[in-house]
């Protein structure tokens, strides 16, 4: 099972890397090889989607904890 996740929201530029084990999220620093490719995609519009099955951007963690996804 995965214990890290690799974050990437339209209008944010950067990419954030979310430890569950640890319960900490970061930003990437350095984005080389092919998560670089895959993040120049995703710069021009695409959305890349591996190994999650659920993802949902919400606007503020008290919607999330009343239940709320935002449309």
């Amino acid at each position: 099972m995965a214990k890290v996740v690799v974050i990437g929201i339209p209008g944010e530029p950067g990419l954030w890397l979310a430890d569950l084990a640890n319960g900490t999220v970061r930003p990437l620093d350095q984005v080389t090889g092919d998560l670089g490719t895959l993040n120049g995609y995703r710069k021009s519009g695409s959305a890349i989607v591996k190994n999650v099955d659920l993802a949902i951007a919400v606007s503020s963690v008290e919607r999330v904890f009343a239940g709320h996804v935002d449309s």
